[in-house]
């Protein structure tokens, strides 16, 4: 039986391992350092790429997909400076590559690594919807949500691999990185986000969308699309997110604010 001073140092050992988000203000379970996390995706995004087939950098659609990633990329790095935060994002080399593959899907890893699969572009069909998916996917990795996931999952299974341990060289750590970020790899079940997280990466992904100077209301008729695509088994990009009908919903509320942002852009003072 557990004693009260197993309890208690479990409860002190979770409360030093959380730390406060620096977006959205919430506090994370955080026992693997971003530093590490990072160093791994460098690795694991070079490996995909390897193994699939990239879009070069002159073809439309790939120039399309780092054009909006970049725009992104520095309107949140303006978001954190406007915020006192301008070493938020310490160790980020922002990659945008478009890879061939049909499921209508996106990603990005912690540090930047992002691929957009050319199957999203038919759903998207404008600049401004894909800068809705990429603004989406870039808040999960800048909010910390996949090291979040991460953690949990190395508490739950008992792994002891927090501190200065490569993460790289255990395994289960490996496989447990490749079911959060990238969900083609063919590991397993990929990791869903919660609830909570979905919520934070559609009202922060509508901002960095806005500050890029995209109209953060294409968010609308894109999820309509995303839902008229139906079927019995949805796309992976849905897999994890809440039903359409509540995702469209939060969205409007969440439209005021993003239209500020957008607004501000059209039209400085």
């Amino acid at each position: 039986m557990i004693n009260r001073i197993t309890i208690a140092i479990i409860i002190t050992f979770l409360i030093v391992a959380c730390s406060r988000n620096t977006i959205t203000g919430r506090s994370q379970l955080t026992l693997v350092p971003e530093s590490q996390v990072q160093s791994l995706a460098v690795s694991q995004y070079k490996e995909f790429l390897n193994k699939n087939k990239v879009f070069p950098n002159n073809s439309k659609d790939a120039e399309m997909v780092k054009r909006v990633g970049n725009k992104i990329a520095l309107a949140i790095d303006k978001y954190y400076k406007e915020h006192g935060m301008p070493n938020a994002l310490k160790g980020y080399q922002w990659e945008f590559n478009l890879v061939e593959n049909k499921e209508v899907n996106a990603w990005c890893m912690p540090g930047g690594k992002v691929v957009c699969y050319t199957g999203l572009l038919p759903i998207t069909q404008n600049e401004t919807a894909l800068a809705i998916v990429l603004g989406h996917e870039i808040t999960h990795a800048v909010a910390g949500h996949g090291r979040e996931r991460m953690s949990e999952q190395i508490l739950a299974q008992g792994l002891g691999i927090v501190g200065d341990i490569a993460l790289g060289n255990n395994p289960q750590t490996v496989s447990i990185f490749n079911q959060i970020y990238m969900p083609s790899a063919q590991v397993g079940v990929l990791l869903p986000n919660s609830r909570k997280q979905e919520n934070e990466a559609d009202h922060y992904g509508l901002i960095f969308a806005a500050m890029a100077g995209y109209n953060p209301q294409e968010a609308i008729p894109f999820w309509k699309r995303m839902a008229a695509m139906g079927g019995d088994k949805p796309p992976i990009f849905l897999s994890d997110h809440p039903a359409d009908e509540e995702r469209i919903k939060n969205l409007q509320v969440l439209m005021p604010e993003a239209l500020k942002y957008y607004q501000a852009i059209k039209s400085p003072l």
